[in-house]
């Protein structure tokens, strides 16, 4: 989780590579008016994004059902989204923080081309943001190959103290 320009997708991509588990672009689960909006640089409110949440979650507990797991690369700013994508799930919802400076975000954010997300609404989703507790949270100053090598370290480490 994180703001847009944080490097969400990425990492959750190459993690679910690396797990052997499904991959789910938060994205693609939009509304077509949500994306619209966006691209027209209105922020969302929380309403858009009820429906959004709801069906990641849905996707979640297919992902469960199926024995499949998942990661979700998903901006999920509010406590309030996390409870969200939390509801009904039988095994705890581990949260990654991608904390990224606001430059660096405006930065990659810019040098997007084929996406929905312009630069004018970092501000806002960092505005939105709060930030998780118990999250785990890399170093945005590593590669992405040592940020998940330290993500799953960390997945083992709460998996095993659960157990």
């Amino acid at each position: 989780m994180g703001a847009c320009g944080c490097g969400k997708s990425t990492i959750a991509q190459k993690l679910a590579s690396r797990l052997g588990v499904r991959f789910l672009e938060g994205d693609q689960y939009h509304s077509p008016a949500n994306k619209q909006k966006m691209a027209d640089k209105i922020p969302l409110e929380d309403a858009d994004r009820w429906d959004w949440l709801e069906t990641i979650n849905r996707k979640l507990i297919d992902c469960e059902t199926d024995d499949s797991g998942a990661v979700v690369a998903c901006s999920a700013l509010k406590e309030s989204y996390r409870v969200i994508l939390r509801k009904s799930l039988r095994q705890p919802l581990k949260i990654v923080f991608l904390s990224v400076p606001r430059d660096e975000l405006v930065k990659r954010v810019t040098r997007r081309t084929s996406h929905f997300m312009p630069p004018e609404l970092v501000d806002s989703q960092l505005d939105t943001l709060e930030p998780p507790e118990n999250a785990f949270i890399p170093d945005p100053s590593q590669l992405p190959s040592d940020q998940i090598d330290s993500i799953v370290k960390w997945i083992a480490t709460s998996h095993k103290a659960k157990t």
